[in-house]
């Protein structure tokens, strides 16, 4: 069966033609990470296989996604899987990973850090490659970018992009939401504005919703599910709460 594809990947692969380069990089990174052969992809996006293959260099697929993709191109084919070429990088995730749990471990009893991997456990992205949190609070999301920036890199940078409905207001969603983040010179990409009747909420947001995205993520996307991990376990079972 092949993978259910998120419906954000979806919208944005419905915006193809308006994507940046490093946009669509990203969501072809994006579609890989979830099992999907270069065909499969390829019937979602228009990519040559020479570009989607240097996108996707990363990327490596679980032994589970490999039988996956065997089992729908059939017994006697290699179409679609991996060769085994990306030892070198399963080893720096490995690592990656070892090292988020000691992190992770040492730094418990700190309320900002396991404050924001609760956040983005409840909000954000878990599809590998994508480190990002849709909010409708400009709150939460300056506290998103807050934690990537103590915990994560101090360094790091972030494009905006805005859900809005049919009949708002974009140049002013937009100034909102510069105004909001406190980023110098956000970038954003192109709106997605869902069309009216498609049985959505009817009292829409002003401002829309806001996703930030940080850019050249995989590393910390593989320490942030290493990070939830060590904090939910810490939480030991719900038997153990007080009624």
């Amino acid at each position: 069966m092949t993978p259910k594809i998120p419906q954000h990947l979806l919208d944005e692969a419905a915006q193809w033609n308006d994507l940046h380069r490093w946009e669509k990089s990203q969501l072809g990174k994006a579609l890989r990470s979830l099992g999907l052969t270069y065909g499969e992809i390829q019937a979602i996006v228009p990519v040559p296989n020479g570009t989607l293959s240097n996108w996707s260099r990363d990327v490596v697929l679980t032994p589970l996604q490999i039988d996956a993709i065997k089992k729908r191109t059939g017994p006697h084919t290699q179409r679609g899987v991996p060769r085994d070429t990306q030892w070198r990088r399963q080893l720096e995730i490995e690592t990656i990973r070892a090292e988020a749990r000691i992190f992770a471990k040492t730094h418990l009893d700190d309320p900002i850090f396991v404050g924001g991997v609760v956040l983005y456990w409840g909000e954000g992205a878990k599809t590998r490659s994508y480190l990002d949190l849709t909010n409708s609070d400009p709150a939460a999301l300056r506290a998103f970018i807050r934690w990537v920036r103590m915990y994560l890199d101090p360094n790091a940078e972030f494009v905006l992009s805005l859900h809005l409905h049919e009949g708002n207001d974009e140049p002013a969603a937009r100034e909102h939401w510069e105004n909001a983040m406190g980023l110098h010179e956000p970038r954003f990409t192109k709106t997605f504005i869902k069309p009216a009747g498609t049985g959505h909420r009817k009292n829409h947001l002003k401002h829309g919703v806001c996703r930030v995205r940080t850019l050249r993520a995989a590393d910390h996307w593989n320490r942030i599910m290493v990070w939830i991990d060590i904090v939910a376990s810490s939480l030991g079972p719900l038997d153990d709460l007080a009624c």
